[in-house]
């Protein structure tokens, strides 16, 4: 099982500006790994908080893509997990494009089930640990997951060293303030990661691509 990391982030390490909200750090180039990332992947994950702050997901566009998920059997976009420490989704809202985007969505969440999935939701899951999620997402065949952010989820399994990739465009901007790609809390571990890929991506974003020392 592989769970990849892909970020956006500024030269100087950040995910948004000093204010906070939606940032869209990444250009073409950036859109475009990211699509082979999603095809890649047998699931996304991703943090309610950036859910909230997008209101939307990324989508694959590109047909290539596309038909080769759907040649592994495999649905045109994967399912997206959103993650809370909620039973249900607060704060969404009904007018976001998320609810019109062709996915499939399934709640993940560190409180009690309820009896039935959230309304627009396919699937609920309980997040007990990580590593018993990662286990059951094995056991159902999701062998490839992508960890899409924020950077708490990050933060939470790089501490845990379930994360076996880093795909991460640098983005020609310096930022400044808090919102690090890693929450000041997080105390990964102090493992090496091994340069995989580097790519141009254009307009002075540069693709890196780093496995964690063990995982070849």
């Amino acid at each position: 099982m592989t769970l990849r990391l892909v970020l956006a982030v500024s030269l100087d390490g950040r995910l948004a500006p000093p204010a906070g909200g939606a940032a869209q750090l990444g250009g073409a180039g950036d859109r475009c790994v990211l699509e082979e990332a999603l095809a890649w992947a047998d699931v996304a994950v991703v943090g309610a908080g950036t859910v909230r702050a997008h209101g939307c997901s990324c989508l694959i566009h590109r047909p290539e893509l596309q038909q080769q998920r759907q040649s592994r059997g495999q649905s045109l976009q994967p399912p997206l997990l959103i993650a809370s420490r909620q039973a249900t989704p607060v704060g969404f809202d009904p007018a976001w494009r998320l609810w019109a985007q062709p996915l499939q969505l399934w709640w993940l969440s560190s409180a009690p089930l309820l009896a039935a999935p959230p309304a627009g939701f396919a699937r609920q899951l309980a997040l007990e640990s990580w590593q018993g999620l990662l286990a059951q997402l094995n056991t159902e065949g999701h062998q490839r997951v992508l960890l899409l952010g924020g950077a708490q989820l990050a933060g939470a399994l790089l501490q845990e060293d379930l994360v076996d990739e880093l795909q991460l465009t640098i983005c020609p901007l310096v930022l400044g303030g808090e919102h690090s790609w890693l929450p000041p809390s997080a105390q990964p571990q102090a493992d090496r990661w091994l340069l995989q890929e580097q790519r141009s991506l254009g307009d002075g974003e540069v693709l890196l691509r780093y496995q964690r020392k063990g995982n070849s």
